[in-house]
C-alpha cells in the first residue's frame, strides 16, 4: 500500500489531482456529448469515450522543457480532441472543430463538472495543520479553478502542473523540480497517487516515498492510518 516509513513522518505531502483527489463522475464522454449539444452535433456518449480512450493512447509523450510550455498546453488539448473527432465527427468544417474545442475547453474548468471522492474534505483537514500540502498532476491552469471550485484550494500551499513546470509524469523531472520550489528534499516528502507508472514508479525514481492509492482496495482513509 505504501513505501512509507511510519518512523520519519515527512514535512511535505504531495497529491496526484485527477483520480486521487477528484475524477468525473460521468466520464468524459458524457460531457463531449453536452459540448456537441452547444453546436447541435448529436454524438454518442459511449463511442466519444471509446475515441478519448484512443486518442490519448495516441498522443505522443512530451521531452520536458525549461520553463513553462507554449500557452498553457492549450495547443496540446487542441490536438487530443481533433483526434476525438477524427473518429466521431470526420466531416464536421473547421468553424464548428473551433467551436466545439473551445466550448469543451471551458466546460472542463466549470463547477460541476468534476467531483470530490468522499473522503477528501475529511483527509484536507486532518493533514493541512501537520504537514506542507501540495498538488502535482499533469494538468494546465484550470487546475487551480477546479480546485477552488471544488473547496480544497485553501489546503495547498503549492499547485504544481505539467504545462508550468515544463514535465509530464512519469517524468521523475516534473517531482525534481516541485521538490526545489518547495525546498525539501525527496526523503522528505511522501507522494500519494493512483497511478502505478506515473506516480508511484516515478515518484520512487526521485526518492520519494509513495502512498499506492488503489480505490478497489483501499482510500485516503488510509494515508491517515499511515501517518
Amino acid at each position: 500500500m505504501s513505501t512509507h516509513n511510519k518512523d520519519r513522518p515527512p514535512k511535505a505531502i504531495f497529491f496526484d489531482a485527477a483520480g486521487t483527489l477528484f475524477h468525473l463522475p460521468r466520464g468524459v464522454g458524457y460531457h463531449y456529448a453536452l459540448v456537441g449539444e452547444n453546436i447541435r452535433l448529436k454524438l454518442d456518449s459511449r463511442q466519444l469515450d471509446r475515441a478519448f480512450n484512443n486518442a490519448w493512447n495516441a498522443m505522443p509523450r512530451r521531452e520536458s522543457i525549461d520553463g513553462p510550455r507554449e500557452n498553457d498546453d492549450k495547443d496540446w488539448w487542441r490536438q487530443l480532441v481533433d483526434l476525438v473527432l477524427n473518429e466521431v465527427a470526420p466531416s464536421l468544417n473547421e468553424l464548428d472543430r473551433d467551436n466545439f474545442f473551445e466550448i469543451a475547453y471551458e466546460h472542463f474548468a466549470e463547477a460541476g463538472v468534476w467531483e470530490l471522492y468522499p473522503e477528501v474534505l475529511e483527509v484536507l483537514e486532518n493533514l493541512s495543520p501537520r504537514f506542507q500540502l501540495a498538488v502535482i498532476s499533469n494538468f494546465d491552469g484550470r487546475l487551480r479553478m477546479i480546485l477552488e471550485h471544488l473547496g480544497i484550494s485553501k489546503f495547498f500551499k503549492h499547485v504544481f502542473f505539467s504545462s508550468e513546470l515544463g514535465a509530464d509524469k512519469p517524468d521523475p523531472e516534473i517531482f525534481r523540480r516541485a521538490l526545489n520550489l518547495i525546498c525539501r528534499e525527496p526523503n522528505e516528502v511522501l507522494h500519494v497517487g493512483d497511478d502505478p507508472e506515473r506516480d508511484w514508479k516515478a515518484a520512487t525514481a526521485v526518492g520519494l516515498s509513495t502512498f499506492q492509492l488503489d480505490r478497489r482496495k483501499n482510500s485516503l482513509r488510509d494515508l491517515l492510518l499511515i501517518l
